[in-house]
């Protein structure tokens, strides 16, 4: 047999043998599909972020670390004020609450808001990260100490456990001794290369080489799988989505809800149950692969797979003609003249007798392998792309994401500038929860913005959008190239669906027939001036604040689905008898049911001293619900 074909089949089928043997070990590791239980409102002794990696399949996403900021919200290290009808006005305030108590991830969390705030105040949209490698390395910890917990509490761990890495480090030594003799072979049978000695320390160093690189690639953190308790514990809190799934008002919900909805918002947003609070809160890890849909009347979320550039999609058809051309030329080239060209070289004595003299039959053949090859993907491109401009597709839905994606350099010598061509077009149409990205012209880019209902036509091999027709403008947001694309999405959920729940009981709250300014401004001893300002969300919120805007009563009214629901999350503490059907008070909140409506008050930050007027301004506001 040609000792090349030793050599080279050797080292090949080495590195395909662990190849291989890799790729069967991330199928078995890979985590198991979890069956919902029961839908139930029961939180489990998890954390929001915990929660989070749970119900995402073992991965840690930007839910966890909004989880973790609402969570704390509950937990009064900090409030979260809106101060006018936009969630996005929201700000943090510091309560003054020491972070004692806190787990690693929280702490991080407490301390990136902490540090940005200027007298004890920072707005929500502030925590955004402006520098990309502090945002890394920022996310990079998080994410490192959220499955530290997990792993503590054996609900996850390494998806490559000991047994893997041992397996897959005794294949790297089985690959790394193939490496080594097809080398070795080559070597010792070319004495030209500095004698024997240097020839079997080359080997030995090749084998090292090769060992340490495939055993330390075997040993890479590639994330997360299941235990038999994060499997349990993972169906329960899908249990708990499917709870607050059911409830649609439930996504509504703003951040500054959270003094309503106590750990229940944190726990929304772990899970994906709130679009809007989700919206709203970016800590610097935008998500372009998981977005926000509304299309089809319900909000879900989308995941999104964007095409290279360097592949045929969203390239136009002039393009894919002209590459089809070169890639049948140079195999042509290949598979015509190669062979003969090398063949002649071969037989020249100088060659021949060289170190390359015994690789020039493989290599006489190599070029038309490569040649057929080419000429195939430009038969297959060719097809392909004809087949592609006859079969075109009408896709309906809305645009999730827009976002530059092929660009060209222009202008002359003294200056030179780069012009996007062709933009990446994420559009949920509907058929599941992903999608891929389509190619859309820069000609026709100015037709659509995110959050727009459209209808476009489409090549479905390029991925390439040929037409757009707007079918329905976003509520809310502007148009713009990817800088403002996630201001977009965000207007969009904020600004779609929040008078859903709205009734008379809404109006009625607003209107101060629960509750009156002065009535609140007498029993909490605050100057007078005190104001209500809607909360948009279900039923009917209201932040009472004194003039000088310091909030210091919440007052949420609902009834219906609504009031039931917040009646189940708020339900509980010391009975306050006599009024309504049922009453109770826990510290610094009161909450009575009269009907199937639930009225709930909530003291804020700077009227937590008077919780001894809770009980008679509850008996107030439920006596004129009654009327």
């Amino acid at each position: 047999m040609n000792p090349v074909i030793v050599e080279i089949g050797a080292i090949g089928a080495s590195v395909a043998l662990y190849a291989a043997v890799y790729a069967a070990m991330r199928v078995a590791t890979r985590p198991r599909g979890i069956s919902p239980a029961p839908a139930g409102q029961e939180l489990g002794p998890e954390p929001p972020a915990i929660a989070s990696l749970l119900g995402t399949g073992w991965e840690v996403t930007e839910d966890a670390a909004e989880a973790t900021l609402l969570d704390l919200a509950a937990r009064k290290y900090f409030e979260l004020r809106q101060p006018d009808n936009d969630p996005r006005h929201t700000t943090i305030h510091l309560t003054g609450t020491q972070p004692t108590g806190l787990n690693a991830y929280e702490l991080r969390i407490y301390k990136r808001v902490a540090g940005l705030a200027v007298d004890g105040v920072v707005p929500l949209t502030a925590l955004t990260f402006r520098n990309e490698a502090a945002a890394r390395t920022w996310w990079k910890h998080l994410r490192q100490e959220v499955v530290a917990e997990s792993r503590a509490r054996g609900l996850s761990q390494r998806r490559f456990g000991p047994a893997a890495i041992v397996l897959l480090v005794v294949v790297a030594g089985i690959a790394a001794a193939g490496i080594a003799f097809g080398t070795g072979h080559f070597l010792l049978r070319t004495p030209d290369h500095g004698g024997r000695d240097n020839d079997l320390g080359a080997t030995l160093g090749v084998a090292l080489v090769s060992f340490a690189l495939l055993a330390g690639y075997a040993g890479r953190n590639i994330g997360e799988r299941d235990t038999a308790a994060g499997r349990a514990a993972a169906s329960r809190w899908l249990g708990v989505r499917e709870w607050l799934r059911g409830h649609e008002v439930f996504a509504e919900l703003p951040p500054a809800a959270v003094v309503v909805w106590d750990r229940y918002l944190g726990y929304g947003a772990a899970l994906g149950a709130t679009r809007t609070a989700s919206a709203v809160i970016d800590m610097g890890m935008g998500n372009r692969k998981l977005v926000w849909s509304s299309f089809g009347g319900t909000w879900h979320r989308v995941r999104v797979r964007y095409p290279s550039a360097r592949g045929h999609a969203g390239l136009s058809v002039p393009k894919l003609l002209l590459r089809a051309i070169v890639l049948g030329a140079v195999g042509t080239v290949l598979v015509k003249f190669w062979h003969p060209v090398v063949s002649a070289i071969s037989e020249t004595g100088s060659v021949s007798t060289s170190a390359a003299g015994p690789y020039l039959g493989v290599i006489s053949w190599a070029g038309p392998v490569v040649g057929a090859g080419l000429l195939l993907l430009g038969a297959y491109t060719l097809v392909r792309t004809l087949a592609d401009v006859a079969l075109t597709r009408t896709i309906t839905g809305q645009v999730l994401w827009i976002q530059s994606w092929r660009t060209e350099q222009r202008g002359d010598q003294n200056h030179r500038y780069s012009v996007t061509v062709t933009y990446y077009l994420a559009v949920d149409d509907g058929s599941g929860d992903h999608t891929v990205a389509w190619g859309m012209p820069a000609a026709i880019s100015s037709r659509c913005g995110t959050g727009d209902t459209v209808r476009i036509t489409a090549r479905p091999w390029s991925r390439r959008a040929t037409d757009i027709t707007l079918l329905e403008k976003a509520t809310a947001g502007h148009r713009g190239e990817a800088s403002g694309e996630s201001e977009n999405v965000v207007a969009a959920a904020v600004n779609r669906g929040t008078d859903a729940a709205g009734h008379a009981l809404g109006t009625a709250a607003l209107s101060g027939a629960l509750l009156a300014a002065d009535e609140i401004a007498q029993a909490l001893n605050v100057a007078t001036g005190v104001r209500g300002l809607r909360i948009p969300g279900p039923g009917a919120m209201v932040q009472f604040t004194t003039a000088d805007r310091r909030p210091v009563l919440m007052l949420h009214a609902a009834e219906g689905m609504v009031g039931a629901l917040l009646w189940k999350t708020n339900g509980r503490g010391t009975p306050l008898p006599g009024i309504g059907n049922a009453a109770f008070i826990v510290d610094d909140r009161a909450v009575a049911r009269v009907g199937d409506t639930t009225v709930m008050l909530t003291l804020l930050k700077d009227a937590r001293t008077a919780d001894d007027q809770l009980p008679g301004l509850l008996r107030l506001a439920v006596s004129r619900v009654a009327r």
